[in-house]
C-alpha cells in the first residue's frame, strides 16, 4: 500500500477506534484507574473487554499491512490517553508477525514512554518477545537493555522471555544470565519481573528454577524469592527460603508468610498472622 494511502487509512481507523473507546468510557472508572496506575496519562475509563471489542475489527482485517499498522500505532500513541496507548499495544501484540527488525527502535521508544507496567507488560512479552524470537540477532539489543538506566527497559529485557519460558520452551539460560545481572537491582519492578518469570517457568520446569535460584537466594530480594517459590515443591521451596533467611530473618517479615512452621511465632495479640508489609 502506498504511504499516502496507509496514512489516510490509519487516520480513518484512529477516528473509528477513538470514538469507540470514548463511547465505552466511564468517568468514575477513569479516575479510579488513574489513581491505581499512578501515572499522569488521561483516561477515558474504558474497561479492557470493551477496548478489545473495539479493537477486534481492526486487528483482524486481513489486508492490514505493516505500514498502516505502524502509522495507526503512532497516531494512537501520540495522544497521551491510556486507552489509546493500550489499544496501540494490543494491536501490536495481535499483529506482531507483521513487524520487522527495523521496528525495534519504535518499540523501545514506546516502552520508554509507557510509564506503567500496564503498557510495558503487553509490549515486552507479546510484541518484543516474538520479534526477537523471529530475529535472534536482536538479542544484542536486549543485552544492552539489561544495562539501561531506565528500569522499564530493564524489565522489558526480562519479560521478553516470558511467553516461551511459561510454556516450558525458550532459552532459559539466556534469561537466567540477564536475571543474574539484575538480581541486585533495587527497583521493585525489576525484582518482581525476575520472580514472575521464574514463577511461570517453575510450573513446567521446577527443577530448573530450583537449581538456578538456590545458590542465589541469599542475594535475591524478597519479592523475587516470594514470587519464584510459589509453585515449587515444598522441599525445594523450604530449601530456598532457608538460604534466603539468614540475611533477611530480622528485616523482611514478608517471607514469614510462606513459613508454615514459623507462623505461630508471627501472631499478633488478636491471634492473627502478622500482616504483609
Amino acid at each position: 500500500m502506498a504511504p499516502t494511502t496507509s496514512r489516510t487509512r490509519a487516520a480513518q481507523l484512529e477516528r473509528q477506534l477513538d470514538a469507540a473507546l470514548r463511547a465505552g468510557g466511564d468517568p468514575e472508572r477513569a479516575e479510579g484507574a488513574r489513581r491505581y496506575l499512578k501515572h499522569e496519562l488521561e483516561h477515558y475509563g474504558t474497561d479492557l473487554p470493551t477496548l478489545r471489542a473495539a479493537l477486534r475489527p481492526v486487528a483482524r482485517q486481513p489486508d492490514l499491512d505493516r505500514e498502516t499498522l505502524i502509522a495507526l500505532v503512532e497516531r494512537l500513541w501520540k495522544t497521551p490517553v491510556f486507552e489509546r496507548r493500550a489499544a496501540a499495544a494490543e494491536l501490536l501484540a495481535e499483529r506482531a508477525a507483521l513487524l520487522q527488525p527495523a521496528d525495534l527502535p519504535l518499540l523501545e521508544r514506546l516502552l520508554r514512554e509507557s510509564g506503567t507496567w500496564a503498557l510495558v507488560d503487553t509490549l515486552a512479552p507479546r510484541v518484543v518477545g516474538p520479534l526477537v524470537a523471529a530475529h535472534p540477532r536482536l538479542e544484542r539489543t536486549l543485552d544492552r537493555w539489561v544495562g539501561d538506566a531506565d528500569f522499564w527497559i530493564q524489565r522489558s529485557a526480562l519479560l521478553a522471555h516470558l511467553v516461551p519460558l511459561r510454556r516450558g520452551e525458550g532459552d532459559f539460560a539466556r534469561f537466567a544470565g540477564r536475571a543474574d545481572r539484575l538480581l541486585g537491582e533495587p527497583e521493585f519492578f525489576v525484582r518482581k519481573a525476575i520472580g514472575w518469570v521464574l514463577r511461570e517457568r517453575s510450573k513446567k520446569r521446577p527443577d530448573e528454577v530450583y537449581a538456578w535460584l538456590l545458590p542465589r537466594a541469599a542475594r535475591a530480594s524478597g519479592v523475587t524469592v516470594r514470587e519464584a517459590v510459589k509453585y515449587l515443591p515444598a522441599s525445594q521451596r523450604e530449601a530456598i527460603l532457608e538460604r534466603y533467611r539468614p540475611r533477611r530473618r530480622d528485616t523482611n517479615p514478608v517471607i514469614a508468610r510462606s513459613e508454615a512452621t514459623r507462623r505461630s511465632r508471627r501472631r499478633d495479640r488478636h491471634g492473627r498472622c502478622a500482616p504483609w508489609r
